[in-house]
């Protein structure tokens, strides 16, 4: 099985039909789905830039660089559409590009049916003259891979597979950061003809300013899954962010490596066969029948001594052989008798505990355990013991897991890959049984259809589990189906929630940016009072439809922006005869805008009439102002406005209350996924579970699911921050349940002399 199993991760051609789509056709399909997710966020993001280079205008010492960031923001701003259409098209470029490196390397025997025209399109359409170097794009893109190193590696790995190669390297990557950050920035080079701008944006571009990498590189793993490309990574490789990479590495390193030393030989590989395999005799740990130390008389070329020692040798094999027949020969026993007990329904409650390992370890015939057999049940124990001990799975079902005790060890035994892969089907089916026990309600009792498909899963691996790992991915493939078919069933509920949770985050959305469109706008002082304080209050409110409706409408953005920027100029002191020409020209036009557009957000109070009474004295003393000025006049007019303006953004700057900054528990908002658990409590000491259902697609809205499907709620992601700060919501953690344990162990044993005898070399 495990042979088989490897064979079909390093051959693609395993994973498919003859008539399904080879690689060339696969890689050339992801194009689209990187770009479809990168230009997704790119209204977003080009906000994000602009705030960004607005900020460093502030705050660069050299007035050269501040004008050319603020001049460089407000083009942004004001041109989005252009700079989207060059971005999504810079993006596909490169990406088809990179892509074209990647399948001119691919073997012409893996090239089944792709015609030759799908390797040779027209794909050098970018060039790169006027990108910074490698090394300089390196270096930007060295924080955003820390952030999303899982997805990459899985990606990698899911690459490597379709190719039929044994690694496949992040520099091979055709989706890597740098090629999107290249791409941005060639895109930039583009749409400002400032040439001394271009060198200013990359360093700008930092993961909280940059596209998320995260939802583009799932996609692109969701769709290599599609066409079955190593889908048990899916459990495996999630959104998760690792403060100290390189920290957990070496542990898990150190982990693996105290693993293999009590599971195999020292320094040794797993062996696949388990219990029979010759790495267990010739080790340095003794393997299953206890042989030690290697074989006498072995030399380094090979084995002399002739026939007595070939004779010694399959002479431990036959003890070998025996002591395992005898021990999974008990193990058999232990496991129908368990399977009696359960059909009978007795005693289910002996079996929440890990005592069942205990009695093992105890009751086994004299000699029928090693020193291995022995360090795999405390591993094992380990593992259990964690289930058992865990406040959030009910008892019934610390008991139905329970049965799985002598299976699952069976399993290890076989082959020690438990331990060490994740999608190991016996560990993956124990962690997913766990995790879905979250799905049962206790009142709900044990008729229930997701109790009765665990103990019949249960009752399955128990009654046919023998040497066959596929008993476990057949009942897992069914535990699977279930919860797939149970989260089916609910979104009929989730649709209504949904549907105005998506209208309230759009809205939240435009009105995000509408704010920062007015702010942009006012914080430069130069606005008049009373216009500012309509801006703030009533335009937030039209440039918030406006941005609604962008979609059904999309001039209705550019009319409203356009609105406030005649406005504002329009009560701007007009020091020229032409001017105030123009002023008059204009007027009528740009009220009967104004007018349109809070009609619209129905603005019909007194205090419309008092604005444009207020706005019409301006523009009469601005149009009524002594004429001709002076050059002189002129520019001591220009200077007051210049310095009242600067006072005012002084002020306003001195009276705005600063930006909460984000900190770890935003963090831990942003990354939480749809299915987890979480336990709810209330300041009357009340609790309640419930599941992540839906995440908005900006993470600012989050619905949540009760045992009783039809039980509903939504919380905002500052709201359910705030709890996180305050306690009164936690995490409830049943994935990993096995690295987890092993962690445990392994920590624990640099003070526990047992633990470390038995994985010392």
């Amino acid at each position: 099985m495990v042979s088989n199993h490897i064979d079909t991760m390093r051959n693609p051609r395993n994973l498919h039909s003859p008539a399904s789509a080879g690689p060339v056709e696969i890689l050339s399909s992801l194009v689209p789905v990187a770009a479809g997710a990168a230009n997704a966020q790119l209204d977003a993001f080009a906000l994000r830039l602009a705030d960004a280079l607005m900020a460093f205008s502030e705050q660069s010492l050299e007035s050269k660089q501040a004008n050319l960031c603020f001049t460089g923001a407000g083009l942004l701003r004001k041109n989005t559409y252009a700079y989207y259409h060059l971005a999504t098209s810079a993006i596909a470029d490169a990406l088809r590009l990179e892509m074209q490196a990647v399948l001119q390397q691919i073997p012409q025997q893996l090239r089944q049916q792709a015609p030759a025209e799908a390797v040779n399109a027209e794909l050098a359409l970018v060039s790169y003259e006027d990108m910074d170097n490698k090394v300089r794009l390196g270096h930007i893109a060295r924080p955003i891979v820390t952030r999303h190193v899982e997805l990459l590696e899985a990606l990698n790995l899911r690459f490597a597979a379709l190719l039929g190669r044994d690694d496949f390297q992040l520099a091979q990557n055709p989706f890597r950061p740098e090629v999107f950050l290249g791409a941005l920035n060639a895109a930039w080079a583009d749409f400002n003809p400032e040439a001394e701008s271009h060198p200013l944006l990359l360093p700008l571009l930092q993961p909280e300013v940059f596209l998320d990498m995260a939802p583009i590189l799932q996609a692109l793993n969701d769709a290599l899954v599609g066409h079955g490309i190593l889908p048990a990574l899916g459990d495996s490789y999630r959104i998760r962010k690792s403060t100290n990479y390189v920290a957990d590495q070496k542990r898990e390193a150190q982990i693996a490596e105290g693993l293999r030393r009590m599971l195999t030989g020292e320094g040794g590989a797993p062996a696949g066969g388990g219990m029979t395999g010759i790495a267990d005799i010739a080790g340095g740990m003794g393997g299953i029948g206890g042989m030690g130390g290697g074989l006498p008389g072995a030399g380094a070329a090979g084995i002399p001594g002739g026939a007595g020692v070939a004779g010694n040798l399959q002479s431990q094999l036959l003890q070998v052989t025996a002591v395992s027949n005898q021990l999974m020969g008990f193990l058999a026993g232990m496991q129908k008798t368990m399977l009696d007990r359960q059909l009978a329904g007795v005693g289910s409650g002996d079996h929440g505990s890990t005592a069942v390992l205990a009695d093992i370890k105890r009751q086994a015939p004299a000699g029928a355990l090693s020193q291995v057999d022995e360090n795999t049940i405390d591993l094992l124990t380990s593992v259990f013991d964690l289930v058992f001990r865990d406040q959030n799975i009910a008892t019934e079902m610390k008991s139905l897991i329970g049965f799985l005790q002598v299976p699952v060890l069976k399993a290890a035994l076989i082959d020690k890959d438990f331990f060490f892969k994740q999608e190991h089907p016996a560990r993956r089916l124990v962690e997913s049984l766990a995790q879905s026990s979250m799905e049962w309600d206790g009142a709900s009792g044990q008729q229930a259809p997701v109790y009765q498909t665990m103990k019949r899963i249960v009752e399955r691996v128990q009654q046919d589990f023998d040497k066959q790992m596929s008993v476990f991915s057949e009942v897992l493939s069914e535990l699977q189906g279930f919860i797939q078919q149970e989260e089916y069933a609910a979104t009929e509920t989730l649709q209504a929630p949904i549907s105005k949770a998506l209208r309230k985050e759009k809205i939240g959305q435009a009105t995000k940016v509408a704010k920062n469109e007015v702010a942009l706008r006012v914080g430069t002082g130069e606005v008049v009072a009373f216009v500012e304080t309509f801006l703030e209050n009533k335009w937030v409110p039209v440039l918030t439809v406006a941005y609604t409706l962008q979609e059904e409408k999309p001039t209705a953005v550019q009319n409203a922006v356009s609105t406030m920027d005649d406005l504002i100029w329009s009560v701007k002191p007009k020091i020229t005869m032409a001017q105030r020409k123009e002023l008059l020209a204009k007027l009528p036009s740009i009220l009967a805008r104004l007018n349109k557009w809070l009609t619209v957000v129905k603005w019909e109070e007194a205090d419309r009439t008092r604005f444009f009474a207020d706005l019409a004295e301006t523009h009469a003393s601005i149009v009524r102002a002594p004429l001709p000025l002076t050059p002189e006049r002129q520019l001591e007019l220009a200077v007051a406005v210049a310095k009242e303006a600067a006072e005012r953004r002084l002020e306003k700057q001195a009276s705005a209350a600063p930006e909460p900054q984000p900190d770890d528990y935003d963090e831990q908002v942003k990354n939480l996924e749809r299915g987890i658990w979480l336990n709810f409590t209330d300041a009357h000491g009340g609790a309640m579970k419930a599941k992540l259902s839906w995440s908005s697609p900006m993470k600012s809205l989050f619905i949540f699911t009760t045992h009783r499907k039809e039980q509903t709620f939504q919380l905002t992601d500052a709201a359910l921050a705030q709890r996180l700060r305050e306690g009164s919501v936690q995490t409830v953690s049943l994935d990993r349940l096995v690295d987890r344990a092993l962690d445990q162990v392994f920590a624990s044993g640099a003070n526990d002399p047992e633990i470390a005898k038995k994985s010392a070399a």
